[in-house]
């Protein structure tokens, strides 16, 4: 063992002494009552951001029977044929029945990114046609023009007559990474 007096780095420090601090009392503002008002009404209040990006201003309205369609450019044509007739297995399912314009475009968002997790492809939205409602078809509308800004979604159209008809729509999402990798690997 080494005595304490043969460590040269102790040897070159031992004449350093700790420097004096000045002693300076912290004093907290004195907050006024509204600005406590505002701290207090802010972490009551149950604000939070809406990751929703479906619009929620007036859409163009369809009409209660017309057969909504959409497909991005380069979507292979027998793929949307046999979206439109209806011969994928359907792996989820909304219905929009009773919902007001806000509580769909809820529920579609949320059922669309969940699917996303779920790696599902093929969905059926149920709309409804809205022939008796004022505006007439508005939830329909609604669904048409959201589908479009969902950048997921390849294509949809209008439901067989099993399905729900005009009344329901089948949408087709992009496949996850993990579904492109699997294809890709059987293909090869």
């Amino acid at each position: 063992m080494t005595a304490p007096d043969d460590n040269p780095f102790l040897n070159e420090f031992q004449d350093v002494v700790p420097l004096e601090q000045d002693k300076v009392p912290l004093k907290k503002p004195a907050l006024s009552s509204s600005t406590l008002a505002n701290r207090q009404e802010a972490a009551v209040s149950k604000h939070y951001k809406d990751f929703n990006y479906l619009v929620d201003s007036e859409v163009p309205l369809v009409e209660p029977e017309q057969i909504l369609e959409f497909r991005i450019d380069g979507l292979q044509t027998g793929v949307f044929k046999k979206l439109r007739q209806g011969k994928y297995t359907i792996e989820g399912h909304l219905d929009l029945h009773r919902h007001t314009v806000a509580e769909a475009r809820s529920a579609l968002f949320q059922f669309i990114q969940k699917s996303l997790k779920l790696e599902c492809r093929t969905l059926l939205v149920t709309h409804g046609k809205g022939a008796r409602s004022v505006p007439p078809a508005r939830i329909k509308s609604y669904v048409d023009y959201w589908l479009k800004q969902v950048p997921e979604v390849m294509a949809y159209h209008s439901a067989q007559k099993h399905h729900g008809g005009t009344g329901s729509v089948y949408v087709l999402l992009r496949k996850s990474p993990t579904q492109r990798q699997q294809n890709k690997e059987k293909y090869q």
